[in-house]
């Protein structure tokens, strides 16, 4: 079956950087486009951004500028790094594979000082 396992997740200041990461087994990565989604306490799951099976990006305006989502098919994974994180970033960010209902556990951010 599929499996998504996201990391990189953790507690960070104002102003400082992740790196998420998202491996993905079960399926032929390289022709799947993916994308990271997150979900504030209390709100909806919200888009983050997007690469496709060739490598074009998509991003909410919300992150745009700041976060850049990357993947390496060679290692069936998918980044979102994080620069400049806002207290509003705050969220259980998850990794999904687009076009299918395979969703990872997600990775907690908390940015907070």
């Amino acid at each position: 079956q599929v499996q998504l396992v996201e990391s990189g997740g953790g507690l960070v200041q104002p102003g400082g950087s992740l790196r998420l990461s998202c491996t993905v087994s079960g399926i032929v990565f390289s022709i799947y486009a993916m994308a990271w989604y997150r979900q504030a306490p209390g709100k909806q799951r919200e888009w983050v951004a997007t690469t496709s099976s060739d490598g074009r990006t998509g991003y909410a305006d919300s992150v745009k500028g700041r976060f850049t989502i990357s993947r390496d098919n060679a290692k069936n994974t998918v980044y979102l790094q994080m620069n400049s994180l806002k207290p509003e970033d705050t969220a259980v960010y998850y990794c999904t594979v687009l076009g299918r209902n395979d969703w990872g556990q997600g990775t907690q951010v908390s940015v907070s000082s």
